[in-house]
C-alpha cells in the first residue's frame, strides 16, 4: 500500500522515470551480452567432433553447389566446441560422392569408419578462390582430426569442382619436407592411404588411371584388383595444366585419377591454345555473376580489371625481356603465361648492359639504343644492334604461324559442341563415372564403383592396424564383400533430392538419379589425444547461377546412374549446374 500510496502520490515522475528505467535495463542487458558470448560453438551432442577418433576417416569434396554449408548443417566441431568447415556423412547427402564414401560403413565395426564434407564456396565466383579455400579448408580438417586422434589414416575424394581440390590437397601432401623432429606440416603422408579424383582437370598427357603405382592403368598399390584391360590413356589432359601433373610425390601409387574420354574438363586435346587463354581467364571471372545477371556495368568491370590486368603483365612481361623481338616466343605464349592463375609477376626491375666508354666512364645504355653509322665500306650491322623493329617481319611470321599450329584443334573442338559433349543431359561425359562399366571389354565396374571397392578394402586394412602393401592382394572372399558393400550402398529408394542440393532424403532408381545414400553408424569414441584449434579459411557464399560454362569443373549436376557388374544403357535427368 506504501508502494501504491507513493506512485499515486507521484504519477508525473512515474511517467518519465519508467521509459528510463526501461532503457538501462535494455542497455544492461545488451552490453552483458556483447561482453559476455562466447565464441560460436555447436552442440557436440548433436555433432560429430574430432575428439571421436576413427581408424579411418574419408574426406570427400563434391563439385559445383554440392557443399555443406553452416547455419543450414550440422557442422564438425574440435575438441573446444568450435565449429570446423566439415560435415559428418550423417548429417549432409551428396547425390554424387555418396557411393564410393559412404560404401566402406557396413564392411568394418562400428565407429570405426566415418566419412566426412569439407565446406567450401563450391561456385564460380571466382573458380580460383574456390578451389584455393577448398583446399585450405581440407588442410585445416586434416590438422584438426590428426591433433586429436594422430593413429587416424585419412583418405581423399572429390569430384569436379572437388577433383582439383582433391588434386591440389594430395599434391601438397605428397611433396611436403619433414622438419628435423620428422614432423609435418599437414599429416605423414604414411596416414593418407588413398585419394579418388572423378574427373581429374589437372591429369597429365598420358597418364593412367593411377599415376605412380607400379601397374599404372590398371590398379592402385596394395589393391591387386584389375580397373580395367589395356594400357591405352584417355587421351588430352586437364584443363588446369599449372595445378596438375603426374608427380604426387610420397603419395605415388595411392592416387585414383579417373577421367572419361570426351570430358574436356580432363582430357582437352592438345592445340587449342586460344581455348585454354579462355579457361585460364574464366577462372578468374565471377561466372556465377554473369550467368544471373549476364553482361552489366557491374560484370563489365569485374571482365575489363581481369583483362587489364593480363595485358598489363603481358606487356612488363615483355618489357622484361630486352631481347624479346629476336627470341622465339610469341605474344599468344606471353598471353598464356600471364593469364594463368598461379603465374607470379616478376619483382626484380629489367637489367642493362653497361657499356664502357673510353674515357673509362660507365654509361647505363643498352648495346641496342646505341647508333652506329654505317658507311659504305660496311656491308652489314652487327646483330646486336640492329633496332627491335628489324625483327619485326620476321616476329609476325613466328605469330601467325604458332597461331595455327597451336590451334590446329580449336575449331574442332568448338564444332563438337564442347558443352554439350561434356555437361549435355544423358550424354555429357563429366558424368560418366556412374556408368562407364564395359564387361565386354575388361571394365567390370564403374569408375565409382571401383573406387568404393578400393575405399572398403582400406578401412578394413586401417581396422585391422595395417599399413598399405603395395604387395597385397585381397582374397576372392574380401573382394566379394567389397564388391557387396558397393551393391548394397547404391540400393535404390523411394524419394530422390534435387541434384548437387543437401537432403536428407535417399535418392531414386530410376533412370538418371543417383545412388542412395548410406547413413554412418553412431560412433563409438576411442581415447582421444590433445586436441589443437587450427586456423580455419572460412568459405564464402555466393549465389549459383543457372547455366553453366566451359571452364574447368563447372559441372552441372545431372543424377549418376547406379550401375553393377555389367553396362547398362540409361538416360539421366537435365543437368542443373553445380560443379
Amino acid at each position: 500500500m506504501a508502494i501504491h500510496g507513493f506512485l499515486e502520490r507521484h504519477r508525473g515522475a512515474t511517467r518519465v522515470l519508467t521509459p528510463i528505467a526501461l532503457g538501462v535495463a535494455l542497455l544492461v542487458v545488451l552490453t552483458w551480452a556483447l561482453w559476455s558470448s562466447p565464441p560460436r560453438t555447436m552442440d557436440t551432442a548433436l555433432t560429430a567432433s574430432t575428439t571421436d577418433c576413427h581408424d579411418m576417416v574419408t574426406l570427400s569434396i563434391a563439385g559445383r553447389g554440392d557443399t555443406p554449408r553452416s547455419g543450414t548443417t550440422k557442422m564438425l566441431v574440435d575438441a573446444n566446441g568450435r565449429e570446423l568447415p566439415a560435415a559428418s556423412a550423417d548429417d549432409y547427402v551428396s547425390d554424387w560422392i555418396d557411393q564410393a564414401s559412404n560404401a566402406p560403413l557396413k564392411a568394418v565395426a562400428p565407429g570405426s569408419y566415418a566419412a566426412m564434407y569439407i565446406a567450401y564456396p563450391a561456385d564460380m565466383a571466382s573458380y580460383e578462390n574456390a578451389v584455393t579455400t577448398g583446399v585450405a579448408n581440407t588442410e585445416s580438417v586434416i590438422k584438426a582430426i590428426r591433433a586429436s586422434c594422430p593413429d587416424t589414416k585419412f583418405a581423399i575424394v572429390g569430384y569436379s569442382e572437388g577433383a582439383d581440390v582433391a588434386r591440389r590437397v594430395a599434391m601438397n601432401v605428397g611433396h611436403q619436407d619433414a622438419s628435423a623432429e620428422g614432423g609435418y606440416g599437414i599429416v605423414d603422408p604414411a596416414n593418407v592411404v588413398g585419394v579418388v579424383i572423378l574427373a581429374d582437370a589437372g591429369r597429365a598427357e598420358g597418364q593412367g588411371p593411377f599415376p605412380g603405382a607400379k601397374n599404372p592403368f590398371t590398379n592402385p598399390d596394395g589393391f591387386d584388383v584389375k580397373y580395367q584391360n589395356g594400357r591405352n590413356p584417355v587421351p588430352g589432359q586437364g584443363v588446369t595444366p599449372d595445378t596438375g601433373g603426374s608427380d604426387f610425390g610420397a603419395l605415388a601409387g595411392r592416387i585414383a585419377s579417373f577421367c572419361s574420354d570426351g570430358d574436356l574438363t580432363c582430357a582437352a586435346p592438345q592445340n587449342i591454345s586460344l581455348l585454354q587463354l579462355v579457361v585460364n581467364v574464366g577462372r578468374q571471372l565471377n561466372i556465377d555473376a554473369l550467368e544471373r545477371e549476364q553482361l552489366t556495368p557491374a560484370t563489365g568491370v569485374d571482365v575489363a580489371t581481369v583483362l587489364s590486368r593480363i595485358a598489363l603483365d603481358a606487356f612488363a612481361h615483355i618489357q622484361a625481356q630486352p631481347d624479346w623481338m629476336q627470341n622465339d616466343e610469341t605474344f599468344l605464349d606471353v598471353l598464356l603465361t600471364v593469364s594463368n592463375p598461379s603465374y607470379t609477376r616478376p619483382t626484380a626491375p629489367p637489367t642493362t648492359t653497361t657499356k664502357q666508354s673510353e674515357t673509362g666512364t660507365d654509361n647505363a645504355t643498352t648495346d641496342s639504343d646505341i647508333s652506329t653509322p654505317v658507311s659504305g665500306e660496311t656491308d652489314s650491322i652487327q646483330v646486336e644492334k640492329m633496332s627491335p623493329l628489324a625483327y619485326l617481319p620476321q616476329k609476325l611470321f613466328k605469330e601467325i604461324v604458332g597461331l595455327i599450329v597451336t590451334n590446329q584443334n580449336t575449331i574442332p573442338v568448338i564444332m563438337s559442341d564442347p558443352y554439350q559433349l561434356t555437361l549435355g543431359p544423358d550424354v555429357g561425359h563429366h558424368f560418366d563415372y556412374w556408368r562407364d562399366a564395359d564387361q565386354a571389354n575388361g571394365k567390370p565396374l564403374t569408375s565409382a564403383d571401383y573406387a568404393a571397392a578400393w575405399l572398403t578394402h582400406l578401412a578394413k586394412q586401417a581396422q585391422n592396424g595395417q599399413q598399405v602393401n603395395a604387395a597385397a592382394k585381397p582374397s576372392a572372399a574380401e573382394l566379394a564383400a567389397a564388391l557387396n558393400e558397393v551393391t548394397s550402398s547404391a540400393a535404390p529408394s523411394s524419394t530422390a533430392p534435387s541434384p548437387g542440393t543437401p537432403s536428407s532424403t535417399q535418392p531414386s532408381a530410376s533412370a538418371g538419379q543417383p545412388p542412395a545414400a548410406t547413413t554412418a553408424a553412431s560412433p563409438t569414441p576411442q581415447a582421444p589425444a590433445p586436441a589443437t584449434t587450427p586456423e580455419v579459411v572460412v568459405p564464402e557464399t555466393t549465389t549459383a547461377g543457372t547455366e553453366d560454362v566451359s571452364s574447368p569443373a563447372d559441372a552441372s549436376t545431372s543424377a549418376p546412374q547406379t550401375t553393377t557388374v555389367a553396362p547398362t544403357t540409361t538416360s539421366s535427368a537435365a543437368p542443373t549446374p553445380s560443379g
